[in-house]
């Protein structure tokens, strides 16, 4: 069977959905792969360094005589509509902000697999690339508010005096969450964090962070996100956080639930009592933002004389890694669907739906929406 990587067509996007390193997995289970010429420049695999591990490099539509295609964004309509009957397509697929591309692969007889549905269960940890991105979209985030603000994150003792340590505040203790702690306090920041989940602060205090501690009822929900809040709740909770934020050099907001908008955590009069020069980096920004105001792809300055920062593309900003580590989720996924006959492989992809994580994942089958058993 031939897995296909085309190339990733939205503006932005530097990811590749395989990496060199990681073919040979596929061959070694009878898979034939077949890159977009150009497809890995952005995340720094050439088509020789593809050629080199066993894959084939083709010119133009790679699509065409697919049985599997690889993608980090879900091809567009168009695209799955050109693909054989009975071909798998495995990507991010959002049911909520893909409908259409969902729709197509549904009319095309095309298994349409949504890694933003694999479930959060232990077997399938090392197929969960929404967690794999997130790792990526945290350490960028410390990596931003460093450089955008005034101020040194480490103390310094100088023969000219002392300079104190950033005081960075992180809000959501999630994957991004915990890894903008961690590389916050690397770079010498004094870093406190809020989660509605109260199970997180064992977490955060972990990473030699603080955790804000707020008289209110915990939030915990299914598949290790928060609960939704009444707005009744929100309000008190940007009441109780607002003299953290005050106080804050650096604010880094990290809350997202996938397929839904964004809580907004921090109101435009609550950013406004930061001290000028101070810094907010949203991560949010691209389902709705965390933080009033802030816009997906663009640094702005308040009338307060803060920096807001709107995350847009953000792990696409550090493109080798984050495609080594979407690569192996994507063929762990694949390599769950392999036949195999006495222990050897057949070189074919057959999707067991009996199995959790194929039946979660699967959002099309056979000509049409998948109403998940699980």
């Amino acid at each position: 069977m031939r897995v296909a990587v085309p190339k990733e067509i939205k503006d932005g996007e530097k990811r590749v959905a395989l990496v060199p390193d990681i073919i040979s997995k596929l061959s070694k289970a009878g898979l034939e792969v077949v890159i977009e010429s150009g497809a890995g420049l952005t995340a720094q695999a050439s088509d020789k360094d593809f050629e080199a591990a066993g894959a084939v490099i083709k010119s133009g539509d790679v699509l065409k005589d697919a049985d599997v295609v690889l993608s980090v964004q879900p091809l567009t309509p168009a695209q799955m509509s050109s693909l054989k009957k009975g071909a798998i397509t495995i990507s991010f697929l959002s049911p909520s902000g893909s409908a259409d591309s969902i729709t197509a692969a549904a009319s095309a007889g095309v298994t349409a697999f949504s890694l933003e549905s694999v479930p959060r269960i232990s077997r399938a940890q090392s197929m969960d690339a929404l967690t794999s991105q997130a790792l990526c979209a945290g350490y960028r985030a410390a990596l931003v508010a460093a450089e955008l603000s005034p101020k040194f994150f480490p103390l310094l003792m100088t023969a000219a005096g002392t300079v104190t340590p950033a005081k960075v505040v992180v809000l959501g203790a999630g994957v991004a969450g915990l890894q903008a702690i961690a590389t916050a306090k690397r770079l010498g920041a004094v870093v406190s964090a809020y989660d509605v989940r109260p199970a997180s602060a064992d977490e955060v205090k972990s990473m030699g962070a603080k955790f804000i501690t707020l008289e209110l009822e915990a939030l915990e929900g299914a598949g290790g996100y928060a609960r939704e809040m009444t707005e009744e709740r929100a309000a008190k909770q940007r009441e109780l956080l607002t003299p953290y934020i005050a106080a804050a050099d650096v604010l880094i907001t990290t809350a997202a639930v996938p397929g839904r908008t964004a809580p907004q955590l921090v109101t435009a009069q609550m950013a406004a009592q930061m001290k000028p020069g101070s810094v907010i980096v949203d991560l949010a920004s691209e389902s709705g933002g965390n933080v009033e105001g802030s816009v997906a792809g663009q640094v702005i300055t308040t009338s307060a004389g803060v920096t807001m920062w709107g995350g847009k593309d953000v792990p696409s900003q550090l493109p080798y890694h984050a495609s080594m580590l979407f690569s192996r989720n994507v063929v762990n996924l694949l390599l769950l669907m392999s036949k195999t006959v006495d222990g050897k492989p057949t070189g074919e992809i057959s999707p067991d739906f009996a199995d959790e994580i194929i039946d979660s994942a699967a959002l099309t089958h056979a000509g049409a929406k998948r109403e998940r058993s699980k």
